[in-house]
């Protein structure tokens, strides 16, 4: 996993393409060594800065915000002057880091890191082996709304997390020597309702590594992979997750998903899935 070492986080903003002139910065101090993951803009024009952080047990302790000893999701709002609205961290007992935030569109956020914890502090569900995928959706002010981890027992790492056009969510890692998978380490995505229900996963990988960098939305409800390749061709696999819609029925669609791999220098699209 990249990550950002610094004793702070730095944010600021510029003004015009050309004069490049700086409106305000911001540091967000720690007293140790931060992981910057993400700066995201919310529906009402302000800032969500995210990423991991070991608390101090300094200053306001909100909701969500129990010291431990290991690195937590560590998120600071601020306004369009860049003074702080809130922050808040979520922890579990060991640790946890941040990767990749989507602002949702009733205002909201959900974000999505790598968990190496079990269940204690703010996380609900057992670990599932390994590392996981951890995902917390909350609202515009910070307070949790639900909170899922997935995984097997294998190895996660979380990468991307999209809102799809039917409010849902793909969420995007990798998994490492899995049995479901191709190579040493593989693509793994979940598909999810709006309240964070598992409706199918999808494994994409070759003999080789394979590693998912960035994941976008399309317009006819899919999404689009930017996949690290060193497998000479990549192969999908696609199990439902046992759930039901509204009418009690199972879901069984389909979205489309189109890939971008970079296999050395070579750069390719292809459609993976039909509806």
């Amino acid at each position: 996993m990249k990550k950002l070492y610094m004793g702070a986080y730095t944010v600021c903003t510029i003004l015009g393409l050309y004069a490049q002139e700086i409106l305000w910065q911001r540091d967000i101090e720690s007293s140790t060594q931060d992981f910057l993951s993400q700066v995201t803009a919310t529906i009402d024009q302000q800032y969500l800065i995210t990423g991991s952080s070991i608390q101090s047990g300094k200053g306001k302790m909100e909701a969500g915000s129990k010291p431990n000893n290991g690195y937590d999701f560590h998120l600071v709002k601020l306004n369009q002057q860049g003074e702080q609205v809130w922050e808040k961290y979520f922890a579990g007992q060991n640790h946890d880091f941040l990767s990749a935030t989507v602002t949702t569109q009733d205002g909201g956020f959900l974000v999505s890191g790598t968990s190496y914890s079990g269940k204690g502090l703010d996380k609900k569900d057992d670990s599932k082996g390994g590392s996981d995928i951890w995902l917390i959706r909350i609202n515009e002010f910070g307070d949790e709304l639900w909170q899922k981890t997935l995984g097997s027992t294998a190895d996660e790492e979380a990468k991307a997390v999209i809102q799809t056009t039917d409010l849902g969510f793909f969420v995007a890692g990798n998994i490492q020597n899995s049995a479901q998978g191709y190579g040493s380490k593989d693509v793994w995505i979940t598909r999810l309702d709006k309240d964070g229900k598992e409706l199918s996963q999808l494994v994409l990988g070759g003999k080789g590594l394979d590693e998912v960098e960035k994941m976008i939305p399309t317009k006819d409800g899919g999404a689009l992979l930017g996949i690290y390749s060193r497998s000479s061709a990549v192969q999908g696999t696609m199990s439902n997750v046992q759930s039901t819609g509204n009418s009690g029925t199972p879901d069984t669609r389909h979205p489309t998903f189109y890939i971008s791999t970079k296999n050395y220098r070579k750069l390719w699209r292809r459609r993976l899935l039909d509806r």
